[in-house]
């Protein structure tokens, strides 16, 4: 393969330069599929395709340990395998088993410090000419290019992100000084595009605050926003630096954990219950994952519910405490 780089067309992201780069190398080499993938966790996400076989979408999540990528980043198994069958840890390899693989290719793709974001990698359903191997440094060559292309688009969106936030004062809630609704709508608008195109993942969390009618009621609509601006410290002081905190309603908020995996969701969802509680203030709190076959707005309707199923458990408890 002679590396012609006037056959690549022009490109404006990491998204387009994946693109190009998978038509290329399918145009160059064959093999029934190409792709870009992401790592996250024990997710293995699909995020630009290059299919002619095997019907594999953009955004499908397979499990990252049943991969052939898994074996080759850690150095089990080469990067360019023309009869994969006869290399044990692919023979093995769960992912064989649901797809018919009989040749690979892959190699990493870096974050700028050094850490693994995910691979390009090729499957076909046909052993391939041994030659193919030959080829290695120029696949390498271009999984090094995208990785450049990814650094500097994670750099724009850091950028992008300060402006959105040097903006936000149309957006502001003015009793809280967390996004309005109208400002948790644009957010959502762009990190939904982000997630799509990264596959990154990201938690929402609704919180509603219990009992404020009853504030609102005995004490005054005075407690009651003062109630609603502690609610809103509390929070802002529980989420990380790059994390969204709106208010939604008037008792009711949400946060858009970015760059949060499940494990990261839960620790936040303990944080912001331990701090909500230590400084006295009833909640109820609902989080859900957006996964692949969900968006953002969806996920959001997600943890409403699982919100309001702890609202009720909420009351239920105190019923029960009132007739005890």
């Amino acid at each position: 393969m002679n590396l012609d780089v006037t056959a690549l067309p022009p490109f404006k992201d990491f998204e387009s330069a994946s693109r190009a780069v998978l038509t290329y190398l399918h145009e160059q080499l064959g093999f029934g599929l190409w792709m870009m993938t992401r790592t996250e966790g024990r997710d293995w996400i699909v995020l630009q395709v290059e299919d002619h076989y095997y019907n594999v979408k953009e955004g499908t999540v397979f499990t990252w340990t049943d991969s052939f990528c898994s074996q080759m980043v850690q150095g089990f198994g080469p990067r360019v395998a023309p009869c994969s069958r006869e290399i044990p840890v692919y023979e093995a390899a769960p992912i064989g088993q649901q797809v018919p693989i009989e040749a690979y290719i892959g190699v990493p793709v870096n974050n700028s410090d050094g850490t693994l974001f995910g691979t390009l990698c090729a499957i076909d359903p046909n052993p391939q000419n041994p030659d193919i191997t030959q080829q290695l440094p120029v696949i390498e060559l271009l999984a090094r290019f995208l990785g450049t292309v990814l650094e500097s688009d994670l750099k724009a969106l850091e950028q992008e992100r300060l402006l959105e936030r040097i903006k936000q004062e149309v957006l502001t809630d003015e009793l809280t000084n967390v996004f309005n609704r109208r400002g948790w709508d644009k957010a959502v608008e762009l990190e939904e595009e982000r997630a799509r195109r990264y596959g990154n993942p990201v938690c929402v969390m609704i919180i509603d605050l219990d009992g404020l009618k009853s504030i609102n009621d005995n004490q005054g609509h005075a407690k009651g926003d003062e109630r609603i601006q502690a609610a809103a410290k509390c929070i802002s002081e529980s989420v990380r630096e790059n994390d969204i905190v709106a208010r939604i309603g008037g008792d009711e908020f949400a946060v858009l954990a970015i760059e949060c995996d499940k494990k990261g969701a839960e620790a936040l969802y303990k944080k912001m219950s331990k701090v909500l509680c230590s400084n006295k203030i009833s909640a109820s709190i609902g989080k859900a994952m957006r996964g692949s076959e969900m968006n953002i707005t969806q996920t959001m309707e997600q943890a409403d519910l699982a919100m309001y199923a702890q609202k009720a458990q909420h009351k239920s408890m105190c019923d029960q405490q009132n007739v005890e």
